[in-house]
């Protein structure tokens, strides 16, 4: 006796089981979830994996996805907890980590995090062994100066940004720094800014779109840095990952200050135990 599928459809070609466009997600704490509705909304993927350690959760949120499949394009949303379920991933997003308290150093999480991708990272390009990974972390972005329409703005005020600047642009940069912590302390997490970051780094790469990231990569050779040492500087991002860097032409005191954020890192990263 035929199923109802077969009375309703005749099949004339078979689909390709393979994903084109599949992104797994590792992790769905509030961070992950983020990234995973950002991408959904924005239709950046034809098949989206959720990998997680809690299984009650990761079930309850691979439901709640699906009963919103009606808004969005993605038809096929799945979840496990085995890294098996994430075969063939084009882009893996791994949001999974150690999180962040109330008060706490970013470098005081290294160690933690380090052991948690020591678990993740292997089973993920075992199953998946071309695919682009992208690690959600605090980047250490470097960041001194601003343009407008291609004029730096020192250039209009030299004094913009020190003590005898008039409009204390000094107090945004310092909001600006701090503005994570405030949010930690009256929600408990950061979330939806990073999901629309990461939908937007996920857009780049799969549209092979090259455009310019800051992104944390590695800038061993650059400015007299001899360690393998990451931070975060305008990128070329494209179907291939990181594949160009944009070259900064740093003051002397830019340059010093670049090297002190790169000898902050070595310090914590050569204690590592890996």
């Amino acid at each position: 006796m035929s199923t109802v599928k077969e009375q309703l459809i005749e099949n004339l070609v078979e689909d390709d089981e393979i994903s084109q466009r599949k992104i797994t997600i590792v992790g769905t704490g509030a961070v992950g979830m983020a990234c995973a509705i950002c991408i959904l909304l924005k239709d950046l993927t034809d098949e989206l994996t959720l990998v997680d350690i809690a299984t009650d959760r990761l079930k309850g949120e691979m439901m709640d996805l699906q009963h919103g499949s009606l808004f969005f394009n993605t038809s096929k949303i799945t979840s496990g907890k085995d890294y098996s379920v994430s075969e063939n991933s084009k882009l893996v997003i791994v949001a999974a980590g150690a999180r962040q308290q109330e008060g706490e150093s970013r470098l005081s999480l290294v160690q933690r995090n380090v052991n948690i991708m020591k678990s993740i990272i292997p089973s993920l390009v075992h199953h998946s062994p071309d695919c682009k990974i992208l690690i959600v972390s605090n980047p250490v972005p470097l960041w001194s100066g601003v343009n407008v329409a291609g004029v730096a703005l020192k250039t209009l005020d030299p004094e913009l940004g020190t003590d005898s600047d008039k409009d204390q642009w000094k107090n945004i940069h310092k909001q600006v720094v701090e503005s994570a912590y405030e949010i930690i302390k009256l929600k408990g997490y950061t979330s939806w800014a990073i999901g629309l970051s990461v939908a937007d780094l996920v857009g780049s790469i799969l549209k092979n779109l090259r455009r310019v990231h800051p992104v944390s990569t590695m800038v061993k050779g650059l400015y007299g840095i001899k360690e393998e040492i990451f931070l975060s500087i305008p990128c070329i991002l494209g179907q291939n990952g990181v594949s160009d860097i944009v070259k900064l032409n740093l003051n002397s005191v830019e340059e010093a200050l670049f090297k002190k954020s790169a000898n902050t890192l070595w310090n914590i990263q050569k204690d590592l135990v890996f």
